[in-house]
């Protein structure tokens, strides 16, 4: 086993967002779920610079975005987008202080990965920040400059934490096999290099000074193998879409230490089917692997298969919890 297998994350967490605009209410609700892997919650709700992408525009240092009818693009200074952005983030971090004073352990903060930035970012032509290779370069900097003080930050605010960093990589996948779409639509930018996209990554990671960070996708066809190669400790997914065809690289990742945060919980209003039934993927997954079943709940978090955004405030609530019972299920009974 790796170093990652030294590292521990609590049994069940959240992806990120939340619905809702009351930072203090979405962090009391998270912090009171999750006693022993809390996150900082997201609320896009709010608007622009809460989403993901407008939020980790703000932390960029020295690069600036405001919004266009299209999207967010770069600009030469800060105005009032990146301005209201970095104002929410303090709201949340002074909430997230005050529901975890004195809290010791694994505490989660999110923010978008270099390449899903680049996919989103647009250039002043308007064209994503992905056409430009050295733009590229310039984005994963200044994105590590700002990952760096964030960090600092939270670590000042919550001393007690082991802070885990989670990047938020939606569009790696098409990042990787040239399927992010140019401005007019009509074309896709190409494929960008595999060692070039794992470098990166691999420096960002290293932003974290040898602290745990996992990468998030909830998109089909997640490049485990490369993420692992790159230095992430877990790897963040939605169950549902796992084929066999991923069994061995995920075998592969389990046994070189990487920690798995399994999205079993719908993210969307809907039924919840028991706890027992909503980890038994988790248990198939498994047996399909041939792993030892005491390794289960050590090394899966459980979480909701994506972001909650897009849920209504009671079901959120619900499916978090649901997600701690889930959890439970499986260490109680991980065969």
């Amino acid at each position: 086993m790796s170093e990652n297998s030294q590292i521990r994350f609590g049994p069940a967490t959240g992806v990120g967002s939340m619905p809702g605009a009351d930072a203090r209410e979405a962090v009391k609700t998270v912090t009171g779920t999750f006693e022993d892997f809390p996150f900082l919650p997201e609320l896009p709700a709010r608007g622009p610079g809460a989403d993901m992408i407008g939020r980790s525009a703000g932390m960029l240092v020295e690069l600036y975005a405001r919004v266009e009818p299209s999207g967010w693009r770069l600009g030469d200074r800060p105005g009032r987008d990146t301005k209201r952005a970095r104002s929410w983030l303090r709201e949340d971090l002074d909430a997230l202080e005050e529901y975890t004073q004195g809290y010791e352990g694994p505490l989660k903060v999110q923010v978008v990965g270099p390449w899903t930035l680049a996919a989103a970012l647009e250039l002043r032509s308007g064209e994503a920040v992905l056409s430009d290779a050295g733009a590229c370069r310039d984005l994963a900097a200044s994105l590590a400059e700002g990952l760096r003080l964030h960090l600092a930050e939270v670590r000042r605010r919550v001393p007690g934490a082991q802070v885990v960093l989670q990047l938020d990589e939606p569009s790696l996948t098409a990042v990787l096999r040239g399927r992010v779409k140019t401005a007019s639509g009509y074309r896709t930018h190409r494929a960008v290099d595999r060692q070039i996209v794992e470098s990166a990554l691999r420096d960002i990671v290293g932003v974290h000074g040898g602290g745990p960070v996992v990468v998030h996708s909830c998109a089909p066809d997640v490049p485990f193998a490369l993420l692992r190669r790159a230095g992430a400790a877990g790897v963040s997914f939605d169950l549902s879409l796992l084929t066999e065809r991923d069994d061995e690289v995920i075998g592969e990742a389990v046994e070189g230490g990487t920690l798995l945060l399994a999205g079993v919980v719908p993210g969307t209003d809907g039924p919840l089917s028991d706890p027992a039934g909503s980890v038994m993927g988790v248990r198939t997954l498994w047996r399909r692997l041939g792993l030892h079943p005491g390794l289960l709940a050590r090394a899966v978090t459980i979480t909701p298969s994506c972001g909650l955004a897009g849920a209504s405030p009671e079901y959120a609530r619900r499916a978090l919890a649901h997600c701690v019972r889930a959890a439970r299920s499986l260490a109680d009974n991980p065969e």
